[in-house]
């Protein structure tokens, strides 16, 4: 099938994989050429591959979607990449965009319009839902001021990276190994993000990481 465009799927959960793949392969200009649950295989797949677009979760098994942007934007400014995610889109979609993606849909609404979002991409387009647009488009409108930002727009994408692996869990060798970094790299991101988040102590920022990666939110568990 030589003339359908070729899709890959960077996704590191099996089912939701799995039922994307069925969707494209409906179409009859589409079709999932290949799958990674996370950043390094999927560059080998690229590689090898040379798909025409690239869907890819935030959240991968062991590192980060946003990564994966910024990979591609660099070694690959031809392919573009279409970001799937379970996260609040005010939060993660400009930070795709501003990585290099052309588009950002919810997983909620990901088996009713990814379709949809595929055609706008691959025609040059930037596909975002009209409320994300709305917001996005207030942002660069406005004189941007820190002090209006909420504290989780104040990280920069590597802080809510090891943030949100905080959240899940890891500690912070296990992070530094997974990012290639020195656990005093990561030290020194911790503090950064109690900082900027006003966190006194490191139970405080777990405790805080856990429920940002479970809700979205930093505030409630303060209540």
């Amino acid at each position: 099938m030589p003339n359908k465009k070729k899709i890959l799927l960077v996704e590191d959960h099996p089912i939701f994989r799995l039922g994307l793949t069925e969707l494209i392969n409906q179409e009859e200009d589409f079709t999932a050429s290949g799958s990674s649950k996370d950043v390094e295989p999927a560059i080998k797949e690229i590689e090898d591959l040379k798909p025409d677009l690239i869907i890819a979760d935030i959240t991968l098994k062991r590192s980060d979607g946003i990564d994966l942007v910024k990979y591609v934007k660099k070694h690959h400014k031809n392919i573009p990449v279409l970001v799937l995610s379970m996260h609040d889109e005010y939060l993660y979609a400009q930070r795709a965009l501003q990585a290099g993606a052309r588009g950002y849909i919810m997983k909620q609404e990901a088996m009713e319009s990814v379709v949809t979002a595929i055609h706008h991409v691959l025609e040059g387009k930037i596909y975002l839902n009209e409320k994300v647009k709305e917001h996005i488009l207030s942002n660069i409108s406005n004189t941007p001021d820190v002090r209006k930002k909420t504290p989780v727009d104040r990280l920069t994408d590597r802080e809510l990276q090891v943030f949100k692996m905080i959240g899940r869990g890891f500690s912070s060798r296990d992070i530094a190994e997974r990012l290639f970094l020195s656990i005093k790299t990561i030290g020194t991101y911790r503090e950064r993000i109690k900082d900027k988040l006003s966190l006194k102590h490191a139970n405080e920022l777990v405790r805080c990481a856990v429920h940002f990666e479970r809700t979205g939110q930093i505030s409630t568990w303060k209540n």
